[in-house]
């Protein structure tokens, strides 16, 4: 039984590093662990929304530079940042704990 729950616990955290890597790596950190986990359910489904969620991210932010040559990409581009940082930290969270994250609004592209 000990060894179930330390295999839980390894998902979980696997899942929990899908979301966390969103902040700091974009989208190549949810990608690494949604190629490799896919004999771990949770943690693939959490890579899956992860991932998803940073490339309607990545869209962001290329919008934000294209409307940058109008000046309003540069008020848009903190709010993204602090969008991004809290639906991710909300993310590990809840993965942390076991629980399945939906984020808000994500454009669902890979499948």
């Amino acid at each position: 039984m000990p060894e179930e729950k330390k295999s839980s616990s390894d998902v979980n955290n696997m899942a929990m590093l899908a979301h966390i890597l969103g902040i700091v790596l974009s989208v190549v950190g949810p990608l690494i662990i949604y190629l490799t986990a896919k004999d771990k359910p949770f943690a693939y489904s959490e890579s899956k929304e992860a991932l998803n969620f940073q490339i309607t991210v990545l869209i962001a932010w290329v919008a934000c530079a294209v409307l940058s040559f109008i000046g309003i990409g540069f008020i848009l581009y903190p709010l993204v940042w602090i969008l991004n940082l809290v639906f991710c930290i909300q993310g590990a969270m809840a993965a942390s704990k076991g629980e399945a994250y939906k984020y808000p609004f994500s454009i669902k592209l890979v499948n």
